[in-house]
């Protein structure tokens, strides 16, 4: 239970609270945003199950980047870090500060322009409070992880007991909707984080055992988290009222089943969930540019290794990933960045889930780890990562365009990067 309650912290994030108005919104109705829970649960099931037999026969440190990097080379490894660098980690560290000032914004009424302002402040401090040692960043998750919990159960607990609005088929009262595909979207971000679960197989006695049961344990009870606290939202708030009140949903059923007090309260539990969650982005998003400076893979690389010999901190290049994210953040709501962010990584995603049948011909004696029902899941996973990819072009076709040139871009630059590293070995 314990590998399983790490799946659990790592996973759940700002997502529930913020994503169940635009699912229901996209799909225009409820029992539909219902099942695109359970849509994105699966795939994320089947995609945490793939990677984690991939993480076992490659147990690199550096994640998403060092697998494809193995598999299919460095200028693979590459693009993926680069889109991770500039996209992914950037889109995910802004789109978490901008939910984290509507929220505030709208817990003390000030007017919604102001959440842009307070999200920045946000960022900039979580950014100094991690260069000044790691250790403060880490007394923030132990606090956050709690935290989150507590208002996960509540709404979900006492919204299904006291609720009386219907829950299935009720219209979102959207005039317009954008479909499952954006849906399920948006639900991934809620369930973002299920790559970390591989990291553990290290330190498993039996990974073999108990690293599919921590991923289908951890996984089936954030996926009936989520469900309860949209069943419960559903029974509290009409439908049309959550996709109204939108990231502010979960606070006005809270002050409903609570009271002021208690729905302040409540309130409080989730800006401190997403206050961590933005501090664990902060804390290890900028891993992956500083391996990648390290090893001569980002322009300026000597300049954005350097740790601080006094904090013991990457400050160069947590501070650019900071620096991108803000200038995100002045630029995109928070749920066109979350889609930014989720369709970039999917882009490797399918390659990493793709990764498993090469390494089956290749690393036949590694690992005692083997995907169950191989090749059902990864199948799945790779059809997940398609559909998602597919739905995004499709919703915000110049977002991905964005998306797609920048990862083109790091073609050149790294043909330059090669050039400049034989010169200097030559």
């Amino acid at each position: 239970m314990v590998a399983a309650s790490l799946v659990v912290g790592t996973v759940i994030g700002s997502g529930i609270f913020m994503k169940p108005g635009v699912v229901i919104s996209s799909t225009g109705n409820s029992t539909l945003a219902l099942w695109a829970w359970v849509i994105g649960g699966i795939i994320t099931l089947a995609s945490g199950l793939t990677i984690a037999e991939v993480s076992v026969k490659i147990p690199r440190t550096g994640g998403l980047y060092a697998y494809v990097e193995e598999v299919y080379g460095s200028m693979w490894g590459f693009l993926c870090g680069w889109i991770q660098t500039l996209i992914y980690g950037p889109a995910v560290i802004g789109a978490l500060g901008l939910y984290f000032g509507e929220l505030v914004a709208g817990m003390f009424g000030l007017p919604q322009s102001s959440k842009i302002i307070i999200g920045i402040i946000t960022v900039i401090f979580l950014f100094i409070f991690n260069m000044l040692g790691t250790q403060y960043g880490g007394l923030i998750q132990s606090v956050s992880t709690v935290a989150k919990l507590i208002p996960i159960a509540m709404i979900a607990v006492f919204g299904l007991a006291k609720g009386h609005s219907p829950i299935f088929n009720m219209s979102s009262g959207s005039t317009e909707t954008l479909g499952m595909g954006a849906a399920v979207l948006a639900t991934l971000w809620a369930y973002d984080g299920w790559m970390n679960v591989g990291f553990m197989a290290g330190e498993m006695k039996n990974p073999a055992k108990t690293l599919p049961r921590a991923i289908i344990t951890g996984i089936l009870i954030v996926m009936a988290a989520y469900l309860g606290v949209n069943f419960a939202m559903l029974h509290v708030l009409p439908a049309e009222k959550i996709v109204e009140l939108g990231p502010n949903a979960s606070k006005e059923a809270a002050n409903i089943l609570f009271g002021s007090t208690g729905g302040k309260l409540i309130a409080v539990g989730i800006l401190i969930s997403i206050f961590g969650c933005l501090n664990g982005k902060i804390l290890t998003f900028p891993r992956i540019p500083l391996a990648m400076a390290q090893e001569g893979h980002l322009p300026a690389g000597k300049y954005l290794s350097h740790i601080s010999p006094r904090f013991k901190t990457p400050i160069r290049v947590t501070f650019m990933e900071i620096v991108i994210a803000i200038m995100m953040m002045l630029a995109g709501n928070p749920d066109r960045l979350s889609d930014i962010a989720i369709f970039s990584v999917f882009l490797f995603y399918g390659l990493a889930f793709f990764a498993v049948f090469l390494l089956r011909k290749t690393h036949k004696s590694v690992g005692t780890y083997k995907v169950p029902l191989y090749p059902l899941t990864p199948i799945l996973a790779i059809l997940g990562a398609i559909y998602i990819l597919g739905s995004t072009i499709m919703k915000t076709p110049l977002d991905t365009f964005i998306s797609i040139v920048i990862t083109l871009i790091g073609l050149p630059v790294y043909k330059i990067l090669q050039k400049n590293r034989q010169k200097s070995t030559g």
